[in-house]
């Protein structure tokens, strides 16, 4: 009876140490993704602040809009579940926005999740754009 109960002591404890082990893997990959992001930052600041006097024609304010474009891009698989969902929902959201405006909104759409998402009943215009096999277009 001893023996036994010393053996699966033996399973929990060296199951445990397994979790241990994978939660320090994910937190090491945290840090890993925390340094690149900001490295990205601070990429894109020093070119924001490089040359002040240029203005990309897409970066100056308008008086009147005549098209709006739209890149979503979303994940095609893993547990990015929430992701996909609260930026599509943010996606539809400013498209009825500018709808109601009556702005003509182009939409360029590349991942799974968010072809399935343009190829809905409202966006019946859909064809296949850019490069990527995942990725659609339409236009409103």
């Amino acid at each position: 009876m001893k023996i036994r109960s010393v053996q699966n002591t033996r399973k929990i404890t060296k199951a445990m140490e397994m979790v241990a082990a994978s939660k320090m893997r994910k937190a090491r990959s945290a840090c890993a993704t925390r340094a690149y992001g900001e490295k990205i930052r601070n990429v894109a600041a020093h070119i924001s602040h490089a040359n002040p006097e240029y203005r990309h024609p897409f970066s100056l304010d308008r008086d009147s809009v005549k098209r709006v474009g739209i890149i979503v891009i979303t994940t095609d698989k893993g547990l990015c579940g929430a992701l996909n969902t609260n930026l599509l929902r943010l996606v539809q959201a400013q498209y009825k926005e500018w709808q109601a405006q009556g702005e003509e909104i182009e939409v360029c759409a590349i991942g799974n999740r968010a072809s399935a998402s343009c190829s809905g009943s409202a966006r019946s215009s859909a064809r296949t754009s850019c490069s990527s096999a995942t990725a659609r277009r339409w236009t409103s």
